[in-house]
Formats: structure tokens, C-alpha cells, sequence
């Protein structure tokens, strides 16, 4: 087992920002290159200045928008790429002249990655092969990692990768990964080429295994139910960055950032177009916010601020609601029933902003009508429009 630590990461690929690049940090690509340092220029940085610590034994879920660094942040930490700057330390010891081979890693990738001229005891029995180790020890790990493989996984060793379902060939890339007894578990985007009942199932596998043996685990997802599902900590990810790392409920109930805000969440948080601070209220084309004291010595007049609400936070009602909230009237563009939970998802417009509340399943709502709109003051988000960060 080992606790893993990033200290001052910087990845930067040689490849110059006018060359193709598909998907590649494409905010970066836009932005005005006479705004940039010079050195910047010269490449496209896929990590900056990453801190980072994994604890013994927990499992941290990068999610992160395509191209903003999570697979290069894992290869990184795997060894894969050496020409980073700053630290990877594993239990202190730092990992720079450490080749991958030596780091007792197991990975399993999106491709599963599985070696076809073997059948898939060959793929678990390379490892041991490679690194001499006695038949009888290598018999008896694959032994071992079957039983913990769960019911059916023995009747798949005989079998090549071409005679396996997806989801079977995922399994058989966890076991050759566990089979290795590894103090580190990357694993990048896994269920991606599973369909979704195959999903569920591998995350749930995972998720038994990730319990069961305690092994510090990074995991790259773009998939926000694997990382609720599966994390300890989620980590944010936005152009290189680590925007913000904790539980679910921590980065959605408290966004460090408008980003955050607006990726993590579902759905994520409604955020409204800026608006100006004057008199303690936030001013936002006709409408007039009430600026809680937690946020009020913390802005200016004249300072631009983005609100932010979530869904679940809004209420709708075809009458006017008790006092205690701020009230408007909107607009019904469209209305989505959630049988589910019972209640209804209503998309409002007022003016030009646009966002989504609930109202009761009973609650009768035409399209185009006008609706009460009720919002907890304390429970509006405000972001500096400049920075992005949360006030």
C-alpha cells in the first residue's frame, strides 16, 4: 500500500499550440497568444503546478471535461511520462528515476490492453513469467484472484480475449492487475466501451474489489456516477488545474469556483448571466438579488458577480408562496415530469435568464404561462465573474 503525493507537477507537451492537436486543451488553443508567456507558446500544458495527496488506501476519481489533464496526471504518477517537473513521491520516496515496471502498479485501462495470443491465464501468469517467479507461486495467485473474481471468473482463464464479451475481458484486465498484488491501482476511463447494464455491473465489481483489499486507487472517469459511486475524493480537473478536491456533496454543496459549479452536479448548478453589485443587492437585468451577510462584506459596489442556484433549491407554484423567500414571477418554457421522485422539473425564463426549478407532480403548468418562483436566500451561490472563484 502506498500514499501517493504530487508536489509543484508541470507537464507540458512539445508540441506547438499551431499544430493539430485533436480536443487538446482547447481553451488554451483559443486564447490570444499575445497574451501568453513565451514560454507557454512553445507547447500545450497539460499540467500546472498540480498538488495533490492520495492517503493509504482511499480512491480518488478524477472527473474533469475532455482534455483538461486527468489520463496525462495518471501517467504521470504511473511513470509513463518522465519529463514532468516536481515531485511524485510514493510513501515520501521520490518516484523520478523509478521506472514503471518497478512501482508495483496495476492498471487497467479503456482497451482492456489484454495480450491475444494468450489465453487469459497467460495474460495473468505474464507478469510472473517475466519476473521468474516459480510456477507453483504463480498457481497459486491466479488461484487466489479467481475466488476473489467472484463466481464464473474460472471457467474464463482457458478462453482467449477474442471469445470474451466486453465486459468479460474488463474483468480479466482487473484480475491481471490485481493478480500482481500492486500497492497503486490506475485505472483510466474502464467501463467506457461497456454498454450500460455492463456498466453497472463492472462498477459494482470494482467497487466490492477497490473495498475488499484497501488499495490506493486513482481512477479518470468522465462519468460522474462511477465517481460518486466509486470515490473517496473527487478531484475536479479543468485545464491542466485542479480546481477543487472532496466528497460529492462537499463540491456540490460548496463549488470553489463557477467551473466546479458548473460541471459537478446532477444536474450541475444554473448559473446566471452577470451582474452588477449596487446598494447590497446584486442587480440582474430587471431583477434585484438580496446579497446574504455571509457574501456582503465580501463585495463592492460596481463589482460584476455571477449567481448561481441549484434545481433542487428553486420552487415553482402556480400561487404565491409563504414569506421568508425571494419571489419572482417566470416564464414556463417547458416541463419535465420525474416520476422517480414524484415532482416535476420546470425550465423558467425571465427576460433573459434562463434556469430550472421543481414543483409538486399535482401542480397543473402550461407552457408559456407565468408561474411564482420562490428562492432561500441563503441558499444563492455568488462567484466573482473575474476569477471565477466563490464569494
Amino acid at each position: 500500500m502506498a500514499e501517493i503525493q504530487l508536489q509543484k507537477v508541470n507537464y507540458r507537451y512539445s508540441t506547438t499550440l499551431s499544430s493539430p492537436v485533436p480536443r487538446l486543451f482547447q481553451i488554451r488553443r483559443e486564447r490570444n497568444l499575445e497574451d501568453m508567456p513565451e514560454e507557454s507558446r512553445k507547447g500545450v500544458i497539460a499540467l500546472h503546478d498540480v498538488d495533490l495527496t492520495i492517503p493509504d488506501g482511499q480512491t480518488f476519481v478524477v472527473v474533469g471535461p475532455s482534455g483538461c489533464g486527468k489520463s496525462t496526471l495518471l501517467r504521470v504518477v504511473a511513470g509513463i511520462e518522465k519529463t514532468y517537473t516536481g515531485q511524485v513521491l510514493y510513501n515520501g520516496v521520490d518516484m523520478k528515476e523509478i521506472p514503471p515496471g518497478e512501482r508495483y502498479i496495476g492498471m487497467v485501462f479503456q482497451s482492456y490492453a489484454l495480450y491475444p495470443n494468450f489465453n487469459n491465464e497467460g495474460n495473468l501468469s505474464f507478469f510472473f513469467k517475466m519476473h521468474e517467479i516459480s510456477d507453483e507461486e504463480t498457481r497459486k495467485r491466479i488461484e487466489y484472484t479467481s475466488e476473489l473474481m467472484g463466481i464464473g471468473f474460472k471457467e474464463l482463464l482457458p478462453r482467449k480475449p477474442g471469445k470474451l464479451s466486453g465486459g468479460e475481458k474488463q474483468r480479466v484486465a482487473i484480475a491481471r492487475a490485481i493478480v500482481r498484488s500492486p500497492k497503486l491501482f490506475l485505472f483510466d476511463e474502464p467501463l467506457s466501451n461497456l454498454d450500460a447494464k455492463l456498466r453497472v455491473k463492472t462498477r459494482t465489481e470494482i467497487k466490492r474489489l477497490l473495498h475488499k483489499f484497501g488499495i490506493t486507487s486513482l481512477y479518470v472517469t468522465h462519468d460522474q456516477v462511477e465517481a460518486v459511486a466509486l470515490a473517496d475524493q473527487i478531484v475536479v480537473m479543468h485545464a491542466g488545474r485542479i480546481e477543487q478536491v472532496g466528497t460529492y456533496q462537499e463540491l456540490t454543496e460548496n463549488p470553489a469556483s463557477t467551473f466546479v459549479a458548473g460541471f459537478l452536479g446532477l444536474p450541475p448548478m444554473d448559473l446566471y448571466p452577470s451582474g452588477s453589485i449596487s446598494g447590497g443587492r446584486l442587480i440582474l437585468d430587471e431583477y434585484s438579488y438580496p446579497i446574504p451577510e455571509r457574501v456582503f462584506s465580501l463585495v463592492q459596489n460596481g463589482q460584476q458577480v455571477t449567481l448561481g442556484t441549484r434545481r433542487e433549491d428553486v420552487k415553482v407554484s402556480a400561487e404565491l408562496m409563504p414569506g421568508g423567500v425571494v419571489q419572482f414571477r417566470a416564464e414556463v418554457e417547458a416541463v419535465e415530469p420525474d416520476l422517480v421522485h414524484h415532482i416535476q422539473i420546470v425550465y423558467l425564463r425571465m427576460g433573459k435568464i434562463t434556469y430550472s426549478g421543481l414543483s409538486p407532480m399535482d401542480v397543473k403548468l402550461r407552457v408559456g404561462g407565468s408561474v411564482h418562483v420562490a428562492i432561500n436566500p441563503e441558499r444563492l451561490y455568488f462567484f466573482d465573474t473575474v476569477s471565477g472563484k466563490r464569494l
